[in-house]
């Protein structure tokens, strides 16, 4: 009996829905029009109307990061398509699942630019982990169903599939979703076993070991977090996350020596560069954490545990390269450790926590406060008091040194409750994906910690927060600079401030009122508290504009080709910041 032929946009949408989507985000046009006609008739997806297509990649980033499932988003073509680059180059550096619909030109016009025609395939195949250009309707629901198994299998990344307008409007049949997966792509899940047990054998004959643990924790799944947190527990060794790792262990633990990297803590980039064993599991020796590839952590061995072969050797070589997911290989790394009655060198672990003690003395993200100006750090420090009872709390953030902030000094227990922009390092990027951890999450209370420079690069998703009464709220930390940018420039450019000063910026309290959101502001450190506990206290969105220092720098601080134990320190008094060595750096 032949199989019931549907037009190529209901084929789409039923694999859609196979494949468990709720929500799409997206924005039509001429080429994608037959979806959305579709969509209408329709009650089993919801679709989210942005206001640009950029964010609607950020938002189905910020879905997808904090449910574990597939993102997905729905674009016409051309400029449509174009876009949506930032938003896939982003999730491609940081591994998050996304499946983007792009629309395309009828089949017969491709190549002839026609209207609002672009190489989408072309384009995009960089900044993807694979992308499709569907010619025949037949292959069409296969499409659908192995692109949603590539974004979500093995390292997770963006696939896009590109939809020709006669092949949305033609006749097909549908092929249901099977759990074969991809003949061609099936990622090693299982890590070596022999691997596996040399390593254990490491760990258990290390002096000064470390965990340097990376988003790959969080990819992997709750399962992940929960077996790291109970070998780290067995072994007794300190433990340190990447930023894209935070929350992968709980940040309020004794072993949590602080996020690791160029605004790292400094007790964990000096037990990065002093230990002798380092067990990577699920990072990447992102160029951030290294500093100058040449001195990092010499003379340790390195274990380093990832589902991506291509990230092992890439950028340090490792002693025990172990491929495989990171929940497989942690639940057989326990399974040895119990099984060989391993225990760590105590001695040896006492005089190590000793000496991680002693730089832990150092207090390096001690700052000082007054009475006349709200510093960041305490803007932070104080949102994050307020809020460390709930369980429903994610932050995102923009990029800048807010987001260094942030991730200094909002403690993360959980995985899947931090999501900010790694690799690619998105401006822009908090305001959107906000939106779509709110639209996964409608009763969590979503912050997106953000500068006043980020924050008007895509102030216009704020209407869509209006449309569907998401209560996001945004903590702006005003500087009325391009932070980042401007201690870059005060401290390597000889305080040259060129184009760093935002000199026309909104009033934020009237522009949240014009999106119908709440308005508030703090200028002074008396009024934060009242400020912080007024927005959490509302239900509708909120724009909190908190004027902090203009020129706090963000410390402390690896600079940019300098090893990661060439750290940068506030001085303690008002000049120039001072080195590990003690010299004045100007």
């Amino acid at each position: 009996m032949a199989s019931k032929q549907l037009n190529g946009s209901q084929i789409v949408l039923k694999a859609l829905v196979d494949q468990g989507v709720e929500d799409v985000f997206g924005y039509p046009g001429g080429a994608v029009l037959p979806l959305y006609d579709e969509i209408f008739k329709q009650n089993q997806l919801r679709h989210i109307l942005v206001r640009q297509e950029g964010g609607a990649v950020h938002a189905a980033e910020g879905y997808a990061r904090s449910t574990g499932k597939v993102g997905v988003v729905l674009v016409t073509s051309g400029p449509g398509a174009t876009n949506a680059v930032t938003g896939l180059t982003d999730a491609l550096m940081d591994s998050v699942p996304v499946v983007c619909l792009t629309g395309q030109v009828p089949t017969h016009l491709i190549g002839n630019d026609a209207f609002q025609e672009a190489d989408t395939t072309g384009i995009t195949r960089p900044c993807t982990k694979h992308n499709y250009l569907v010619k025949n309707i037949n292959d069409l629901a296969r499409v659908v169903h192995v692109a949603f198994h590539v974004a979500r299998s093995g390292r997770p990344g963006p696939v896009v599939i590109d939809l020709p307008k006669d092949i949305l409007m033609g006749q097909g049949p549908y092929t249901p979703r099977t759990g074969a997966g991809h003949k061609t792509y099936r990622p090693q899940v299982k890590g070596n076993t022999a691997q596996i047990k040399r390593a254990v054998s490491l760990m258990a004959s290390a002096k000064r070991p470390l965990f340097y643990c990376g988003g790959g924790v969080v990819n992997s799944g709750p399962e992940a977090s929960r077996l790291l947190k109970t070998l780290i527990r067995k072994t007794g060794y300190p433990c340190t996350l990447t930023l894209m790792g935070l929350g992968a262990y709980p940040a309020t633990d004794k072993q949590f020596l602080g996020m690791v990297g160029m605004h790292g803590t400094y007790e964990a980039n000096m037990a990065m560069h002093g230990c002798d064993l380092m067990i990577n599991i699920g990072a990447r020796f992102d160029d951030r954490v290294t500093g100058r590839l040449a001195d990092f952590s010499p003379g340790s061995k390195k274990i380093h545990v990832d589902i991506d072969p291509s990230s092992i050797n890439k950028n340090v070589p490792v002693d025990v390269p172990i491929v495989g997911d990171v929940a497989h290989v942690l639940k057989e790394m326990l399974a040895l450790w119990k099984a060989e009655r391993a225990k760590p060198d105590a001695p040896a672990l006492k005089a190590w926590w000793r000496q991680i003690g002693k730089w832990q003395k150092r207090d390096c993200l001690r700052y000082k406060t007054n009475s006349k100006v709200i510093k960041p750090q305490q803007a932070i420090q104080r949102l994050y008091e307020a809020t460390k009872g709930r369980d429903d709390v994610f932050v995102t953030t923009e990029v800048g040194q807010h987001q260094m902030w942030a991730a200094q000094f909002f403690k993360f227990d959980k995985p899947n409750h931090w999501l900010t922009s790694g690799g690619l390092g998105t401006m822009g990027y908090g305001l959107p994906a906000a939106m779509g951890v709110q639209v996964a999450h409608p009763k969590a209370l979503v912050v997106d910690i953000a500068g006043e420079a980020s924050t008007m690069m895509n102030i216009q998703e704020m209407s869509t927060i209006a449309q569907y009464r998401l209560p996001v709220k945004v903590f702006i930390l005003n500087n009325q600079y391009m932070g980042m940018v401007r201690q870059w420039q005060e401290l390597l450019h000889g305080s040259r401030y060129s184009e760093t000063y935002m000199d026309a910026l909104p009033d934020f309290v009237k522009l949240a009122e014009a999106f119908g959101a709440v308005g508030l502001r703090a200028t002074r450190p008396s009024q934060l508290d009242g400020v912080i506990a007024e927005m959490l206290a509302t239900d509708k969105a909120v724009i909190a504009d908190i004027h902090v220092d203009k020129m706090e720098n963000c410390f402390p601080m690896i600079p940019s080709g300098a090893a990661h134990n060439e750290m940068l320190f506030a001085s303690d008094g008002e000049g120039s910041p001072v080195s590990e060595e003690g010299m004045v750096l100007v």
